[in-house]
């Protein structure tokens, strides 16, 4: 037999997807990380280990104290609701990752972004690798987004769209989308992983070298998470997603990433045929005017980060004719509205087992915060009564399955937005902070508080910018009269411990109408 051989043994064969640029230990025909089929190909022998020596300096280090801010500056984009979300507006050289579903507004949005930037010290490019320039300048028309300082250009290779920034020389760059563009170096298909590193490498050094603010649009997957790797939103500095129904006019802007400023704002917009417009105060969408109040029906004041917005809560309960009740929700958490169910025949005596039961929000908003847990079980038990609840009521607070209403943060900001939109009563958890002047505020320990709150009347000794206090025992009545003589506690509140002021309220003896169930609130007088 023949000696083996003592040379050395030959280089491994390393092997890479040409979609998305992983490199797999062995050849498979499907790539494990993108999962697309024939794209795993050998690339030669395993590279050589490199090391890289210390190079010239061309910007020495300085103390950061010695570095000039201004530079960086932002410059407003002219949309107040945009600026709201990005900190103040464009910061120069800083990269903007825009998401957002199809036909949410994406490229509606910009290009009024992309008119309303450009000036005459600031040039504006709009690329457009989606549509043709003469669809764009349509659309253009329509929203009135027409100005002598915004250039447009269609293109999908990265070369070209470096050659039209050198030419232009632009202050904003917007492309539509960061998808659609690839450059001829590189093997795969526009929208694969490695295209999407590429040209978002290529722009974000074109930015940060030009000072040039870019806005690039991403695509999301059905699931809803932005469609390319996940480095595509480390490299930027901003990520945000537009969200809404599309059967709906509201659009939202949430801030995920911001390296210039808070991620807990959000900038709202309506969208119509003339455009999309910004809303400083979004509330009307969610609310239903009527002349009287109806059953079923309750308000509560959200956060959208830190907007408070004041939303409806609608439930209607029908009986059952099948053995298993439906449930239906629109715009809120079902298991959330099945833990509120149950809490409300345990602690607050309302019998729903044998009824149908929907439960929706008014406007398209979407509620998946606690703090709406409150209204949403004053709604079902008050169409369980078939009993509207009084007018001008918000209802705020977290409710537990042990029946206890918890604070919620911003309690102090959502009184104030209800007191700016003219609401005159609030059921809240205990201690809510400060009260706006006007508001007359009941303070609600368990369920069982605010279900009595409701027919019974707060007390002549509460005040505007009062509260009144209806803690301690579920058992208590939240009514609330003055003591014969004139005693209250230090806090305004009526002493509960007096035996003339107890009673055992019956939590389902609604007032059979809506003014009877109004007299406690009206009868109150400020002193």
């Amino acid at each position: 037999m023949a000696a083996r051989s003592s040379s050395s043994k030959a280089p491994r064969s390393t092997y890479r997807c040409t979609e998305c640029g992983s490199t797999p230990p062995k050849w498979t025909g499907r790539c494990t990380e993108c999962n697309a089929w024939g794209t795993v190909e050998e690339v030669g022998g395993s590279p050589a280990v490199r090391t890289t020596a210390a190079g010239p300096v061309s910007t020495p280090a300085r103390p950061i104290g010695q570095v000039d801010a201004t530079v960086a500056a932002s410059r407003a984009t002219n949309i107040d609701e945009l600026d709201r979300v990005l900190g103040g507006g464009l910061v120069p050289g800083a990269v903007v990752l825009l998401a957002g579903e199809p036909g949410v507004g994406k490229s509606t949005l910009l290009l009024d972004v992309a008119a309303k930037a450009a000036g005459p010290q600031h040039r504006t490019l709009y690329i457009t690798g989606e549509e043709s320039a003469s669809q764009v300048r349509l659309r253009a028309d329509r929203i009135n987004a027409l100005s002598p300082h915004l250039y447009l250009a269609a293109e999908t290779d990265l070369a070209a769209v470096l050659g039209h920034i050198q030419q232009v020389q632009p202050s904003l760059l917007i492309l539509d989308s960061v998808q659609t563009v690839a450059s001829a170096e590189l093997d795969g298909a526009p929208g694969g992983p490695a295209q999407i590193r590429e040209v978002a490498a290529a722009l974000i050094r074109e930015s940060k070298t030009r000072a040039m603010s870019t806005l690039l649009v991403g695509h999301v997957t059905k699931e809803g998470a932005i469609a390319g790797p996940r480095l595509l939103e480390h490299l930027v500095d901003v990520v945000l997603h537009f969200e809404g129904d599309r059967h709906a006019r509201l659009r939202l802007i949430r801030g995920v990433k911001n390296r210039y400023g808070a991620t807990d704002e959000v900038g709202c917009f309506e969208l119509h045929d003339s455009g999309i417009e910004g809303l400083p105060d979004p509330s009307g969408l969610f609310l239903t005017k009527r002349a009287e109040p109806v059953p079923g029906t309750c308000l509560t004041v959200t956060l959208e980060g830190r907007r408070p917005l004041v939303a409806e809560v609608q439930a209607l309960l029908v009986d059952s004719v099948i053995p298993s009740p439906r449930r239906a929700t629109s715009g809120l958490d079902s298991p959330r509205i099945a833990m509120i169910l149950a809490m409300l025949e345990r602690h607050g005596g309302v019998r729903l087992g044998k009824m149908d039961i929907y439960a929706a929000t008014v406007g398209g908003v979407k509620l998946s915060e606690p703090s709406a847990d409150l209204a949403i079980a004053l709604a079902l038990a008050s169409s369980a009564a078939d009993t509207p609840l009084p007018q001008g009521m918000v209802a705020i607070g977290e409710v537990g399955l042990a029946g206890e209403v918890r604070r919620v943060t911003g309690v102090e900001r959502r009184l104030a937005e209800a007191a700016r939109l003219g609401f005159t009563h609030a059921l809240v958890p205990p201690e809510p902070g400060k009260v706006p002047k006007g508001m007359r505020v009941v303070e609600v320990a368990t369920i069982g508080d605010a279900l009595a709150a409701i027919p019974g009347r707060p007390g002549r000794g509460s005040r505007e910018g009062s509260r009144d206090d209806t803690r301690g025992s579920a058992r208590r009545a939240p009514r609330q009269t003055r003591d014969t003589d004139g005693a209250q506690n230090r806090r305004g509140r009526v002493d509960l411990t007096d035996e003339r002021q107890r009673a055992v309220p019956n939590y389902l003896d609604i007032p059979d109408s809506a003014d009877e169930l109004m007299a406690g609130w009206e009868e109150i007088e400020p002193e």
